[in-house]
């Protein structure tokens, strides 16, 4: 059975508490968890009008799953897009976007600012197929224009990126992108669609990792991309129920409960990261912070524009910062020793967490780039990133301090 329909024009908290509840005969209040491969069929005749696709119906997990089906509509609403397939992690999405859109002799443009493993994609797996993948700055739209060539198909942007949250003025891509005839996909990770929806400045595609703040504990591997259904039907299904990068039900069922408080964990998580950003950019052994909700970042006020989907502008829960040191070496000694001495936060690469996480991107997430993709992304020895968490700001600034006021 299914719950009673919603009234229009809910607000994006109470979309993420009630859209897509699915009850089985039982009336169950909490969404059902389908754990099967399989589906049985009423009859022969049913059975072959639901496999030919000439009916609705379920079939088989790795073609659709009830529980998936529910997260993937919940996460279309909240990022105000007809439809949304999910995948079995965010990367999954990224392998499945260009399988459906790019064809050997295309050709990519991409912000150089992007996680390493999205480049390792493009510029590895991508270019074993014939298609080439260009780098420029993630917020100088002339390069992006400049960069366009007559087979460019796609342009990928990730906002804020990861790890040093530049932002980039995503209107202004889709506009440069539709006016080439290509199309523009935005890594929504950072913000989810609790602080900003791509959709609504023109985006095409919007990729996520549920696995950082869609889950919102850390507990199962997803993804995401949310698009118009055309793209779903068409273009995205065939390859899944073929290839199968399929979420599985569980932790479509994880992801879809984490949605569930996603609105206010962001909220508290940006506010409680805005504080910690601040403490920082006054802490003497701190080079730079970088970090959207800080005035000194260069492009605050186009994050306040857009990532105001909550109603009103908050800079997210990531942010990162570099400490002091003489030269590259004395710099990762010293970013090492700010890690190491945490004692709150978890040294992890995973974002997204209710926990605290520490990381030193060079040579962990970003660690498989060769040096020169480092610095073209700015990513320095000495840069630590900080995904904040649901901790007191008291005991996280204590946390760093413990390493910060050792250094020389």
């Amino acid at each position: 059975m299914t719950s009673k329909q919603l009234p229009p024009n809910l607000h994006p908290d109470t979309l993420a508490v009630r859209t897509a509840v699915e009850r089985s005969q039982y009336g169950e209040h909490g969404e059902a968890l389908y754990l099967t491969s399989s589906f049985v069929q009423p009859d022969a005749e049913t059975a072959a009008r639901r496999f030919a696709g000439e009916e609705d119906g379920y079939t088989y997990t790795r073609v659709g799953n009830p529980t998936v089906s529910s997260m993937e509509l919940r996460l279309a609403a909240l990022e105000g897009t007809e439809a949304a397939i999910a995948t079995s992690s965010g990367m999954a999405a990224i392998l499945l976007l260009g399988m459906g859109l790019l064809r050997t002799g295309d050709h990519i443009i991409c912000s150089h600012s992007v996680f390493g493993s999205t480049i390792r994609l493009f510029s590895g797996e991508f270019a074993k197929f014939g298609i080439e993948t260009s780098y420029v700055s993630q917020t100088d739209v002339a390069a992006w224009k400049a960069a366009l060539r007559p087979n460019t198909k796609l342009l990928f942007a990730e906002t804020p990126t990861n790890p040093l949250t530049d932002v980039c003025d995503i209107q202004a891509l889709a506009d440069v992108a539709h006016a080439a005839g290509a199309l523009l996909a935005v890594d929504n990770c950072f913000c989810s669609p609790a602080l900003q929806q791509p959709k609504r400045f023109g985006a095409d595609f919007i990729i996520h990792s549920g696995t950082k703040y869609l889950d919102g504990q850390g507990r199962v591997m997803a993804g995401a991309i949310c698009c118009d259904q055309r793209w779903v039907d068409e273009v995205f299904l065939p390859i899944t129920r073929t290839a199968g990068m399929v979420l599985a039900p569980f932790n479509a069922w994880v992801v879809l409960k984490g949605m569930e408080t996603l609105g206010i964990r962001m909220q508290a998580q940006s506010e409680r990261a805005l504080a910690v950003a601040l403490w920082l950019e006054a802490h003497p052994k701190v080079a730079r912070v970088y970090y959207p909700g800080l005035a000194s970042h260069p492009q605050h006020e186009l994050a306040m524009r857009q990532q105001s989907a909550s109603g009103r502008g908050l800079g997210g829960a990531v942010l990162s910062f570099d400490v002091v040191g003489a030269d590259a070496a004395a710099q990762r000694a010293n970013a090492f020793a700010v890690i190491d001495a945490a004692q709150v936060s978890s040294i992890t690469t995973n974002l997204g967490d209710t926990k605290t996480t520490i990381s030193h991107p060079a040579s962990t997430s970003h660690g498989r780039l060769s040096e020169a993709q480092r610095q073209a992304a700015g990513i320095g020895q000495g840069l630590i990133r900080l995904a904040v968490g649901l901790e007191h700001v008291d005991d996280l600034t204590t946390d760093l301090a413990r390493g910060l006021d050792l250094l020389n």
